[in-house]
């Protein structure tokens, strides 16, 4: 509700007509749509000079002092502060940092009671002053035409500055509007009753208001700078035009109406351009900004101060010294009132910004912020309690004093029913909530009230619907996501399946022809041997048992050798077959032959390697065979065997039986790794000393046969074996080791890929070499 209230019967001063207009002698200047004339009581507040009030001992800094998100805090509860310290940061692109006052502790961060309307409380800083004013290294331009506009956005980004005539938009914005800017318009207006601030700081601090204007100007590139003000403030107009004198910049002075000072209408008077709806100053190449944000600027370039402080007005009745005052921000309302003199008893009403567009509370332990421009302490005389609301008449005042030229009784009408579209349709967001029309109303309706609360119902509305239209696209991206996957799955697995037919018909291809002209499967060819052997020996085949025995008959070293270089050959061409066969399938689908023709060279060589090794390896079984054929003596007879000999020799088999296992369980261990070799190791040593054991009991005659030979006696064909000593067994052991360690990389060799081969190779020629050396120590020793 508006602060100042009124009689239905008052005499109001008529709003200016639209076709009334403002004169001046040095410039031309437009009317404004609407307005009215409130009383102004200025002359209470501007009766003494701009005053600096004592150092408060608690300072409340409310995270959100601006429009859009709150900072961030930087600091702890406990932390020492300095003055000017940033001690919260921009938490996003509309928002502003906030910088400690003066010096001293933080004591708390926690929720306060701010100034707003509906009496919130928000999160907020708790200084605790020191009393020192020690400040923080600042970082002042001596020349701030040695940066660019960019870099002094920045430093105003980083000082905090947000606009200082009430709306508290973050000021960095308006300096970077992506668009090129003509004019800079300076507010120095202060159009609503009582407020004195904006006046007195042009009285006192007019040089540096120009400054900073000029810094703006600077900033935005802009052709002319116009500094707007009212006629009814002559000393800030003298001490504006003197600062002024030589720069390029012009002070604008045209007739007192309320709402002047709104941004669009500031626009109308100085350019006659209005601004649409729905559109912002800087779409017509327009900069609005407050005399006491000019400073601000200059404070922050200029000194490198932030925002730490600003000029309020502190007037009213129940004040006996009101004035103006540079409040640290965080004060506390109650100690400025104290400062000015509050007559407590005669106190009816607290009032945070003017009487048109300001908000009462009803409690004083509420901080000064960045937008607090006025405090007014009013007794029940000076605002006396507001008249029930009527009936409207339609009398059509409401319409005649809007300065946005809107129809505020359709408004009051849509926003009672809250139809939310015809609000939309009639233009609810133009609204500046200047009050004129809720001034004028002869019923007393608070038409301003039921404003704000549509504006707060859409924006929740919107804010809604905005979040519901994400979630549906999140879930229609998800969709196309999901469908869009399932198209490239299929596609591949038809490709897939196209692949694997063709190379299916390759391999059968390949598989006719190798039947064909390949050499039969050396395992196909000793199962058809094998059959063939048993289908001999039941129609009582009478092969000889030299060609038996040739096919019997264990291999040579050389024989073995041949037979894994013959395998390893074989296995590469089989594999180089398939690459090719891969490769030409390949070809078909894409039309590239790559490497085609590499690999058919590859395979022709490999295929030339089989052939010799094979031939190598008849060749040498031929020769062994012819070898032991001449070389073989006929088998003696052998000589009958005692029973204790028997015995013997049953118990010396099992014990070569059991050292053969074990050798067998110690090569498998060393192959995979087994941690438990050192214990096969051990059972391998027990199982010799068993033999050498029982082959000595066996080469010592029986005492019968030492004293009394038989002469039916004849002697062994057979010589026992000689035991092995320590050093023949370690040798031994060694060698299984290194033969088990040939088989693994044989192994490895068959079924390895290309990149591994070669290795694998030099691997396996080394182990066969450490097993040769092994193995012709261990026949030294024997």
């Amino acid at each position: 509700m508006n602060a100042i209230a009124k009689s239905p019967h008052q005499d109001l001063q008529s709003p200016v007509a639209g076709s009334q207009v403002i004169a001046s002698s040095e410039r031309k200047i437009w009317p404004l749509t609407g307005g009215v004339h409130p009383e102004e009581n200025k002359h209470q507040s501007t009766s003494r000079p701009v005053s600096v009030p004592p150092l408060p001992e608690t300072l409340v800094l409310p995270l959100s002092q601006h429009a859009g998100l709150p900072a961030d805090p930087l600091i702890r509860v406990g932390d020492k502060v300095l003055k000017g310290q940033m001690i919260a940061k921009a938490s996003g692109f509309v928002s502003a940092a906030l910088h400690a006052p003066t010096s001293g502790t933080v004591t708390a961060i926690e929720n306060r009671p701010i100034p707003h309307a509906s009496g919130f409380y928000d999160l907020c800083i708790i200084l605790e002053t020191d009393g020192q004013e020690q400040w923080c290294p600042l970082a002042p331009v001596a020349d701030y035409r040695q940066l660019s506009p960019a870099e002094l956005v920045e430093k105003v980004r980083d000082a905090g500055i947000s606009g200082m005539g009430g709306a508290g938009f973050p000021t960095a914005i308006k300096l970077a509007p992506g668009t090129a800017i003509n004019t800079l318009i300076i507010n120095g207006t202060e159009c609503e009753p009582y407020i004195t601030a904006d006046d007195m700081l042009m009285r006192e601090k007019a040089d540096a208001v120009i400054q900073g204007a000029e810094i703006l100007q600077y900033m935005l590139g802009a052709q002319e700078c116009l500094v707007g003000i009212e006629n009814n403030k002559p000393e800030a107009i003298t001490a504006m035009r003197r600062a002024a004198a030589g720069k390029n910049i012009d002070i604008v002075v045209f007739p007192t109406i309320y709402p002047s000072g709104g941004e669009k209408q500031l626009i109308q008077i100085l350019t006659g351009q209005e601004v649409p709806s729905g559109k912002l100053p800087a779409d017509l190449g327009m900069v609005v900004q407050n005399v006491g944000t000019a400073v601000a600027v200059k404070d922050a370039i200029v000194d490198g101060k932030p925002l730490i402080s600003r000029i309020t007005t502190l007037t009213g009745d129940a004040l006996a010294a009101p004035q103006n005052v540079d409040v640290l921000i965080g004060t506390l309302a109650q100690d400025l009132l104290q400062y000015a003199a509050l007559k407590t008893s005669e106190l009816s009403t607290l009032v945070f910004g003017g009487p048109m567009m300001g908000f009462s509370v009803d409690r004083m332990d509420i901080p000064v912020i960045k937008t607090s421009n006025c405090l007014i302490a009013a007794t029940e005389d000076e605002f006396p309690a507001a008249p029930d609301a009527q009936a409207c008449i339609r009398c059509g005042h409401c319409a005649e004093a809007c300065p946005s030229s809107l129809l505020p009784q359709q408004l009051y009408w849509h926003a009672r029913a809250e139809n939310h579209e015809q609000l939309m349709h009639h233009n609810l967001f133009d609204c500046i909530e200047c009050g004129a029309c809720s001034f004028v109303c002869p019923s007393s309706i608070p038409l301003v009230q039921y404003y704000r609360a549509s504006k707060g119902a859409i924006r929740t509305q919107e804010a809604k619907h905005a979040k519901s239209e994400r979630s549906k696209q999140r879930y229609e991206d998800r969709l196309a996501r999901l469908e869009q996957e399932k198209t490239e799955k299929e596609a591949k697995r038809k490709a897939n399946a196209e692949r694997a037919a063709k190379l299916k018909a390759a391999k059968t291809t390949e598989q006719t022809e190798s039947n064909a002209n390949a050499e039969e499967d050396p395992i196909q060819a000793a199962i058809a041997r094998a059959k063939a052997r048993k289908a001999a020996a039941a129609a009582g085949n009478s092969e000889p048992a030299s060609a038996r025995q040739a096919s019997d008959r264990p291999l040579s070293a050389k024989q073995k050798e041949l037979k894994v270089q013959l395998s390893m050959a074989k296995a590469q061409a089989k594999k180089t077959e398939r690459a090719l066969a891969a490769a030409e399938a390949s070809a078909e689908l894409k039309g590239d032959k790559g490497d085609i023709e590499q690999l058919k060279s590859n395979l022709a060589m490999l295929n030339e390697q089989v052939s010799k090794l094979q031939q190598a390896f008849d060749e040498n079984s031929q020769y062994s065979a012819s070898k032991d054929s001449a070389e073989k003596p006929v088998k003696a007879a052998k000589p009958a065997l005692s029973d204790n000999e028997k015995k013997r020799k049953v118990e010396l088999a099992m014990a070569k039986a059991a050292l053969k296992k074990a050798e067998r369980a110690l090569a498998a261990a060393v192959e995979s790794n087994n941690g438990n070799t050192e214990s096969f190791k051990q059972a391998v040593e027990a199982c010799q000393a068993n033999i050498k054991r029982l082959e000595t009991e066996a080469s010592e005659p029986p005492a019968e046969t030492a004293i009394t030979p038989s002469a039916d006696a004849k002697p062994s064909a057979k010589k026992a074996k000689a035991p092995l000593s320590d050093e023949a067994k370690k040798l031994k052991i060694e060698s299984a080791m290194a033969n088990a360690a040939v088989k693994k990389l044989q192994r490895a060799i068959a079924n390895a890929g290309e990149d591994e081969l070669d290795t694998l190779k030099q691997q396996l020629v080394a182990a066969e070499q450490k097993a040769a050396e092994l193995k012709q120590g261990l026949e030294s020793l024997s």
